[in-house]
Parts: C-alpha cells; structure tokens; sequence
C-alpha cells in the first residue's frame, strides 16, 4: 500500500503535469527533468559558506523518513502492549497525578534529584523512571528527526540531539574528575582540620593552666590580704580598748558624783512630770465623759426623731397601698364587667353571623333550584340549529 505522504510530497514537488488528447484518447505525461535532477541530487556542503545547512535529496530524506515511522510505530506498539509495566509507572506517579486532578498548583522549578534517595539507588522505582524516561527521550528524538527529514530534508534535529548527549557525557565525565578532585580536597581540608583541632586543643589546655595558676595566685593574695587586715583590725580595736580604759580611771571619780547630782536631778524633775501628768489625765477624763454624755444625748434625741420619722413614713406608705388596692379593685371590677359585656357582644354578633348565613344558604339555594327548574340563567338549555332548508 503506498504511502500518502510521500504520493502528496512527490505530486507537490516534481510538479507532474498531465495532459489528455481528446482526439488520440492517449494519456501521457511531461516531466520536468530539471525540477527532478535539482530535487534527487544530493546538496553539497559549502565550505565558504559557513551558515549553510547540510541537507539530503527528497527521496534520500523519504526513505529515512519511513524507516523513522515504522520505528517510531514499533515503540508505540511496545509501550501500548505493556500494560502491566503501564499500570505500575501510574502507580508510582499517583503522588503527581492526583494533585494534577484537583488543580493544585506546582512548582515551576523541580529538582530531579530531590526525590531520590542515595541509599536506595537500586529500588524498582527509580529502575522504572529510568526506563520511562530512556524511551520518551528516544521516542522524542525519532519524533523530531522525522518531522526535521519531513519537513527540511536533512537530519540537524539528530546531530542537535547526538551533539547534547555527547556534551551531557561530557559534563558527567568532568563531573567525575570534579568529585574525585573535592573528595581529595576535602581529605585534606578534614586533615588540615584535625591538626588545627589538637593545635587549638593543646593551646587551650595552656591557657586553662595558665588561668588555674592565676586563680590559685589571686586567691592565695586574697586570704593573705584579708589575714592582714583581721590582724590589723584586732590590733587597732586592743590599742582603743587600752586608751579608753585609762581614760576612764583618770575621770571615774569626777564622773561619779556628776552622775549623782545628774539622777538626783533627773528623778525630781521626773517627779514633777508625773504629778503634772496625772492630774492633766484626771481632767481630760472628767471633759471625756462630759462630753461622751453630750454625744450620747445627741444620738438619742437623734434615733428617737429617726424612730418617729420611719413611723411616719410608714404609716403614708400604708395608706397609699390602700388607697392603691382601693384603685385597684374598682379597676378590676370595671374590667370584669367590660369583659362580660365584650362577651355577651361578641356572642350576639356571632349568632347573628350564623343565622344570617344559615339564610343565605337557604335563600341561594332555593334560587339555584329555581333556575334549575325553570332553565333560566347558566342553566338554559341551547337551543338546537336548524338545518339548512332543502332545495326546490
């Protein structure tokens, strides 16, 4: 079965031109040799022009194109038969699917190794993403070379990709050379690192040696210091001791008899203080009770007119919730009898309402069987039409 595209391409490029001879009834057609030889040969590279583009013949190019097809339909028959290995990739990507489902929003930017755990390099999981991702690129990579021989008639997709992996190869090499280069590095910054740990370890023992004999020193300077100065201290107190003493057996006689006449007269003016002291108290109690005797009147004469105000103010509130009860009974006794006579109207008015309309029953229903009887009104019975008259 020939295939469409290359009957399509074939028709739009060699321009094939067809002519019919009506009179020979002879089909034949012109060919454009030129357009032909132009479009078969195969372009060659330019080597002054730089920016020129390698490029295949048509037919070159549609070959390759149809080998690319049937392997890239290959591929869709081996990922669309494997359904199994389809189900579990599903599976593993449930974590992205779901949220993908609902509408939550992702980062613009993933980490592809943030997912992946070193220790665990050899589970099923990253075997499968692997595997996926192997074949979406191969996949992809057919697909675009396809479209680029299709389209263009040469293979720059290819050599794009093939120059990427050689690049990416590249880079993972010189990734290898740079961590064995830091891991050398890092051996000697680590080694470095432990000689300047004991290097600072040995200078902080020193220096704390040095601090402990230092605080040894300064408390030792301060017990002495604070031992010279309890003996100082002592001695200083003893020589005021022995001054004052004999200071005070030069002046014990004189001092004495001051001290005597100085009691003597303390104790008379002391004497005089007390009688002056008791006589004011007995005074001051005497206007004390005077005048609680006073106060003690005033209260009374107070409470009493107290006592007879609260009388009389009870005796109003008394008579004014008589006179209120007297109030409200009369209004009790007027709403009683309004409420009777409210009564016995409404119970006028509503046996009149029922006999009134127990009437209108009667007198409605008497009318309607008279109209009933008599055919009058909505029960008048239509007359029938006459028929037209026969002709003569």
């Amino acid at each position: 079965m020939p295939n469409p595209r290359l009957m399509s391409l074939v028709q739009e490029t060699w321009r094939c031109e067809i002519d019919y001879d009506i009179k020979n009834g002879q089909n034949y057609t012109t060919l454009n040799q030129e357009m032909i030889l132009r479009e078969i040969s195969m372009n060659e590279f330019d080597t002054e022009n730089k920016n020129k583009v390698f490029c295949l013949s048509y037919l070159q190019a549609s070959f390759f194109a149809t080998i690319l097809e049937d392997a890239l339909t290959q591929m869709r028959i081996l990922v669309e038969c494997n359904n199994e290995l389809r189900i579990i990739k599903t599976k593993l990507d449930m974590k992205l699917l779901v949220p993908l489902k609902y509408g939550v929003a992702q980062p613009k930017v993933t980490d592809e190794l943030e997912s992946i755990d070193p220790n665990n390099l050899v589970c099923n999981e990253y075997k499968l993403n692997k595997l996926d991702s192997d074949r979406n690129y191969f996949a992809s990579v057919l697909r675009d070379t396809y479209k680029d021989l299709t389209l263009h008639n040469r293979y720059a997709v290819l050599q794009e990709f093939v120059n990427n992996l050689v690049a990416t190869d590249e880079y993972r090499v010189k990734v290898a050379d740079d961590e064995v280069k830091n891991k050398s590095l890092r051996h000697d910054l680590n080694k470095q690192l432990r000689q300047q740990r004991n290097h600072i370890k040995s200078v902080i023992y020193d220096t704390d040696a040095i601090i402990e004999r230092l605080k040894n020193y300064v408390e030792d300077a301060a017990l002495n210091a604070e031992t010279e100065s309890r003996y100082t201290d002592g001695w200083q107190r003893a020589r005021t001791e022995q001054h004052l003493q004999t200071i005070i057996d030069n002046e014990e006689s004189p001092s004495r008899t001051i001290e005597y006449y100085k009691q003597r007269t303390d104790h008379e003016q002391r004497v005089h203080t007390e009688v002056e002291l008791l006589i004011n108290i007995i005074i001051n109690e005497t206007l004390q009770k005077v005048e609680d005797w006073m106060n003690k009147y005033d209260r009374d004469m107070e409470h009493i007119d107290l006592k007879i105000q609260l009388k009389k103010n009870e005796y109003q509130n008394e008579h004014d919730r008589r006179v209120g009860l007297e109030e409200t009974i009369e209004s009790h006794d007027k709403q009683m009898k309004d409420w009777n006579y409210f009564k016995e109207e409404r119970e006028k008015a509503r046996l009149y309402r029922e006999k009134m309309t127990k009437s209108a029953i009667i007198v409605q229903a008497w009318w309607r069987g008279l109209l009933v009887r008599r055919e009058l009104g909505p029960y008048k019975v239509a007359k029938k039409p006459k028929g037209p008259k026969p002709k003569k």
